[in-house]
């Protein structure tokens, strides 16, 4: 009588049974992607939540704020600005509201923001390169999400700050409101 030699690895059944396991566990997988929901793709929201209050404006230092000059500005502002394609109301300004601050938007992107009144800006030195719009000198600042123009040839210190994206309308708008409304005047660097 011979004797075979003892096994070492796992049984025929063991091999059997994880098979079988495998099979089973491929067949549930695809069952269940048959008939279980399937979740949705995560989603980045593309438009932000519309405002629905007024709009709160950071105080800052507008000496000239309650001036004739900036009354008879502010006075003669439209109450819509073009925008390429669209129409920027006048928004709300929520209480205190600063005097001589006027805001215009769409309710959802940032507004175009006036002031009028503030103190010289430090960028407008003998240098500073001034640009000419409808007959009013502006010094354009640029800053990461926006851009503030500083009328620069009035009696009063004006700053109209566009968010990016918004085009030139409101510019050109303000500067013909500012050429009308306010006295020309030599620029003081």
């Amino acid at each position: 009588m011979s004797v075979s030699p003892p096994r070492t690895g796992p049984s025929r059944a063991t091999v059997v049974a994880a098979v079988v396991l495998v099979g089973l566990l491929a067949v549930g997988v695809v069952v269940a992607s048959r008939f279980l929901p399937e979740e949705p793709a995560p989603t980045t929201p593309t438009t932000a939540a519309p405002r629905t209050g007024p709009i709160g404006l950071v105080p800052v230092d507008a000496p000239e704020s309650g001036s004739t000059h900036c009354a008879a500005l502010v006075a003669a502002l439209p109450s819509s600005l073009a925008s390429g394609s669209a129409t920027l109301a006048k928004l709300p300004v929520a209480e205190p509201a600063p005097v001589g601050a006027v805001a215009w938007g769409d309710r959802v992107g940032d507004p175009v923001i006036l002031r009028c009144g503030l103190g010289k800006p430090p960028e407008l030195t003998a240098t500073a390169a001034l640009r000419e719009v409808s007959g009013v000198k502006w010094l354009p600042v640029d800053g990461s999400d926006s851009q503030t123009w500083f009328v620069v040839d009035r009696p009063v210190f004006v700053a109209l700050t566009l968010p990016k994206g918004v085009g030139t309308g409101p510019l050109q708008t303000v500067s013909e409101i500012v050429g009308k409304s306010l006295p020309a005047q030599k620029v003081q660097p």
